[in-house]
């Protein structure tokens, strides 16, 4: 169903025939596809270009990472049967976010990204937190006190 390279590839944690994936810049979306019959259960379009995706280990929530057109993260909340909604879009990089990894405890994620810096997000595994302030926590101070690395 990708119209472009696959850029993006991540199994889901808590149902073992539900992978996720992402397009490049002439795709722009991510699939969610049921592996054992093939089939694609869901695809969003996410307006630019998906570079990582990473399911959280605690909660039904996917984070996607992109490039151009926006170089930002996106937090998913998988809703079942391939379904995803938006929870909330997190920026701070200059430059198209190439990867990332969630820390041992599951609750960060840490993105890298061509502007050559790494950025720290807390936003797995806390329900109780709005998307509202998921966006304000992030865009005035960060995690850890720190905005990033470089």
């Amino acid at each position: 169903r990708h119209q472009a390279a696959v850029k993006a590839l991540a199994w889901c944690p808590f149902h073992s025939n539900l992978l996720a994936s992402g397009g490049g810049t002439a795709d722009r979306r991510i699939c969610l596809w049921n592996t054992s019959n093939g089939q694609c259960l869901n695809e969003v379009d996410t307006k630019s270009q998906v570079c990582a995706v990473q399911w959280s280990t605690h909660d039904r929530e996917l984070v996607s990472s992109h490039g151009f057109t926006h170089n930002q993260l996106i937090l998913w909340r998988y809703a079942g049967r391939g379904r995803v909604h938006k929870v909330v879009e997190l920026t701070g990089h200059q430059a198209r976010v190439l990867h990332m990894a969630q820390s041992p405890d599951g609750t960060t994620i840490v993105s890298a990204a061509a502007d050559e810096t790494l950025r720290f997000w807390r936003i797995l595994g806390s329900p109780t937190r709005s998307a509202a302030k998921l966006k304000m926590e992030h865009s005035s101070r960060g995690l850890l006190g720190a905005n990033c690395i470089r």
